[in-house]
């Protein structure tokens, strides 16, 4: 399939070119504020100081408060200004990276989604559905915890029906003309969250801390300090009476702040771990309800965000932002000071249990949709790169198989394209042809593109149809020391798994490279011919890529084998492949040749 990624790539240069230049214009004005900063406070202290020698101390005081306030604006404008670069800079990457991705330079990402590895699992190894140069660092976008998890979820266990399969296609439909929303949405993720399982924070937001919910106590400590402030003002007019009282409310405040103060600062200081990402979220879900959604999935997700009376989740994140925000300032002078004055401890605390009674319980769900936008943008980025792919057609019932110029996603650039149809009661197809032939790629192209499909995206095809299976593989098998299990014994844990799927009555897709190749050639022949026999089912399909030539003879016992194969040709004494999927058994052997290339020489005798 030839592909036409011209569009896709000019508009990531287009970005790439001004954000380059937004970049070099926030610097000049962050460099200008800086400098303008740097001459107020000359020329602020130098006339300070000239007054305080004239001994003019009221225009000194008015100096100072003149010059300060020209101060902290001009502070406020540059970290306005340095916040705006911080989110160029991002921008810039994130465009920067998708011109990677349709270059083939995606593999350089750090983030491949290694620790998602399971060796157990029926297919993500041999389709390198994770790990360096697999599916998750070609397509991922998501940069919280959750929205990581969630495409994980999308590419190895996807909720198979076509219903949903469908809303998800229509979601990444929508997500896919939104390039904007889905940079700015990255944007917000990659400037703010620092990838921390949010599952503490479930906890704590689920939690209750019962005695600052009592009424009395809410309303015993904020009266205190309205008493304390009174008496401190009446001492101000009349200090001679009162200057006491105001002591001891002080002191009375201070011991207050004393009682069971480790568990309450404890309290404080968890909500206080999750600021980077709680504004995360809170920017993210600025972005995300901002947008009218045309797909009624997206629409969903989004309604799903609101709470009572209106509110949405984003009002509702603000408001913790904002506690949080005055948390953190806890360790400042000025806290300390206020703290004392005000039981700024205990406000805070009796506004968290406030937002947690009214909206911890949400907190989960909210996250959690969070994170499947996360995902459902990152199965978009296909969409918009590659729009020669084709969005699949699924179905149920009894499994079928339809590719046409199907290639590798991972390979697209490169990859050469085959058409694949099988059905019942043709269901297996033996696949044939010498080393390095293609056999194996095929597999792979054939699962991941199925991988990709029930996610709910696009596939490198030009028209892909299917039915809904269950994926099954058995390609890379290797021993496991630690377990005593060998390369064999581990190619048939793999295959009992299948052969059980099978007895079980699910719609099965396997794939099978080299079956039994970890034992002799009898013993490899007579199994795989039996394990064909036993997986050719009414609710199987499969491909099975062998060097035993003769098990092409099942296709005449049997009218549910079909063969194909891959073929080489040699010119000007080199070995070449068109990687073309042809029809029967192949017929060429090429491993003394490649021998010979590779520089080991042998006798016939």
């Amino acid at each position: 399939m030839e592909l036409n990624l011209k569009q896709a790539e000019e508009r990531y240069i287009e970005r790439i070119e001004r954000y380059q230049s937004l970049i070099s214009e926030q610097t000049r004005i962050i460099n200008l504020i800086s400098n303008i900063r740097l001459i107020v406070f000359t020329i602020g202290a130098g006339l300070g100081i000239y007054l305080y020698v004239k001994k003019s101390y009221g225009l000194v005081v008015f100096d100072i408060i003149l010059f300060s306030a020209l101060f902290i604006a001009l502070m406020v404008f540059h970290e306005r200004y340095f916040n705006k670069k911080k989110h160029s800079i991002t921008l810039l990457k994130i465009n920067e990276d998708s011109l990677k991705r349709i270059h083939g330079e995606w593999n350089t990402f750090t983030d491949d989604g290694e620790e998602f590895i399971d060796d157990s699992h029926p297919y993500s190894q041999d389709l390198d559905i994770f790990g360096k140069s697999s599916l998750f660092q070609f397509i991922n976008t998501a940069s919280t915890y959750l929205g990581r998890l969630e495409l994980r979820d999308l590419l190895t266990s996807p909720t198979k029906r076509v219903e949903e399969i469908s809303a998800r296609q229509e979601a990444v439909i929508d997500l896919a003309q939104r390039l904007d929303w889905r940079q700015k949405y990255m944007a917000e993720g990659m400037n703010h969250s620092k990838m921390l399982d949010p599952e503490a924070l479930f906890s704590w937001a689920s939690s209750m801390e019962r005695f600052y919910r009592k009424p009395l106590v809410i309303f015993a400590l904020r009266l205190i300090p309205i008493i304390t402030i009174v008496i401190g003002i009446s001492a101000y007019i009349d200090p001679e009476p009162r200057y006491y009282s105001l002591i001891a409310m002080l002191l009375i405040q201070f011991i207050i702040l004393r009682i069971n103060a480790k568990k309450r600062v404890r309290a404080l200081e968890v909500a206080s771990k999750y600021m980077a990402n709680v504004k995360a979220y809170d920017k993210m879900l600025g972005v995300l309800e901002k947008e009218q959604y045309n797909s009624p999935y997206l629409e969903s997700l989004k309604n799903s965000l609101k709470v009572d009376k209106g509110q949405t989740a984003g009002e509702q994140i603000q408001k913790l932002v904002k506690i949080v925000d005055g948390i953190s300032n806890r360790h400042s002078l000025f806290y300390v000071l206020f703290n004392i004055l005000f039981l700024l401890d205990y406000q805070f605390i009796f506004e968290l249990e406030k937002w947690k009674e009214k909206s911890g319980g949400n907190l989960k769900n909210w996250l959690y949709t969070i994170g499947k936008f996360e995902g459902l943008a990152s199965l978009a980025v296909l969409q918009h790169d590659y729009p020669e792919w084709t969005m699949p057609e699924l179905s149920e019932g009894i499994p079928s198989f339809t590719a046409e110029e199907m290639g590798h996603p991972l390979l697209a650039n490169s990859s050469v394209a085959n058409d694949l149809k099988f059905e019942f009661p043709e269901n297996i197809l033996l696949i044939t042809g010498s080393n390095m032939s293609g056999k194996s790629t095929l597999l792979r192209t054939s699962g991941i593109n199925l991988v990709l499909a029930y996610a709910g995206t696009v596939v490198c095809a030009k028209m892909f149809r299917c039915s809904l299976m269950e994926i099954y593989t058995c390609m890379r098998v290797s021993d496991n020391l630690e377990k005593n299990i060998s390369s064999f014994y581990a190619e048939l844990l793999r295959i009992k798994m299948i052969v059980k799927a099978v007895e079980e009555g699910e719609n099965i897709f396997f794939l099978l490279d080299e079956i039994f190749k970890g034992t002799n050639s009898i013993d490899r022949h007579t199994g795989a011919k039996a394990l064909i026999k036993k997986l050719s089912q009414e609710k199987t399909l499969g491909l099975i890529s062998t060097h035993d030539l003769e098990l092409g003879d099942l296709e005449k016992e049997s009218d549910k084998v079909r063969n194909y194969h891959f073929q080489e040709y040699y010119e000007n004494d080199e070995i070449h492949f068109d990687f073309k999927l042809r029809p029967g058994v192949s017929k060429t052997r090429n491993a003394e040749f490649l021998m010979k290339m590779a520089g080991i020489e042998f006798s016939a005798e």
